[in-house]
């Protein structure tokens, strides 16, 4: 059986989308059911998933709606695991959007006995002209060309996620979920979904704060699991190439990248939506 787990906080605009995309999957042949879970919210963000009961029942899905007083993504995450009844879970944030046959493709390359890690093709959503141009040159580095990121979107089946039991008060879900598995244990499966990112440049550095954050806590807190790690740096000639490509979006990355190193920052976090 799958189950699909989306926290969301504070996520009424985006949710319905997200929902529609989910309930109109194609060619799962098992049982399906959808966990949301609200955590923290105030904009009726509970209320909006909830008038998608009978949709997902119209389909022989089960949609269970939890309704958190208190914020967190990884209290959401391990309610979620909680309320949970099937063995292939997928972890989706409540602002991506699945694309028909993703996630029948996900539960067939899980469907193996050993542990094993899977996320689709991530398409990289932005408005305005420096998020365009940012997002441009994100989707070419060689993290995201020659590796499974997982971004907004990864599965696991149940020999996967037994490798680790509640969720850790911790800033990078996704890459502590990614890192429990050797890179032969995770499978990309085309079909593709789509994933935004912040827009402007306050918000795009202030979020790669974040992740940057993210990823020095994973190396201070779990250093076993950096033997996982795969994420191939840049060479000089791959660098040089992706500068000749795309100036600009060369131009606004760098930029991004220069700011988080020359203001740490408060430590807050912003959507950036």
């Amino acid at each position: 059986m799958l189950t699909v787990i989306i926290p969301a906080s504070n996520e009424a605009r985006v949710l319905p989308n997200c929902l529609r995309a989910v309930l109109a999957s194609e060619g799962l042949t098992t049982g399906a059911e959808i966990v949301v879970v609200s955590n923290g919210s105030r904009d009726g963000t509970a209320e909006v998933a909830a008038t998608f009961q009978e949709q997902a029942r119209a389909r022989g899905w089960d949609l269970t709606v939890l309704d958190l007083p208190q914020g967190g993504k990884l209290r959401a995450l391990n309610a979620g695991d909680l309320a949970a009844r099937g063995d292939t879970r997928v972890y989706l944030d409540a602002d991506v959007t699945v694309s028909p046959r993703l996630l029948a493709s996900l539960v067939r390359v899980l469907d193996r006995p050993e542990a094993a890690y899977a996320a689709g093709r991530v398409t990289i959503r932005a408005r305005g002209t420096i998020s365009r141009a940012y997002a441009r040159l994100w989707s070419r580095v060689p993290f995201m060309t020659k590796g499974v990121p997982g971004c907004g979107l990864f599965a696991v089946n149940a020999p996967g996620r037994a490798r680790w039991g509640d969720w850790p008060a911790i800033i990078a879900d996704d890459l502590y979920a990614r890192l429990h598995f050797a890179p032969s244990e995770r499978h990309l499966v085309p079909e593709p979904y789509d994933w935004p990112i912040a827009e402007g440049l306050h918000a795009l550095t202030r979020v790669r704060r974040r992740q940057d954050r993210g990823t020095a806590e994973i190396a201070e807190r779990f250093p076993r699991l950096l033997a996982n790690e795969d994420k191939l740096p840049i060479t000089s000639a791959g660098l040089l190439g992706l500068i000749l490509r795309d100036p600009v979006g060369f131009v606004f990355y760098a930029t991004v990248a220069l700011a988080v190193r020359a203001w740490p920052g408060d430590g807050s976090w912003s959507r950036g939506r």
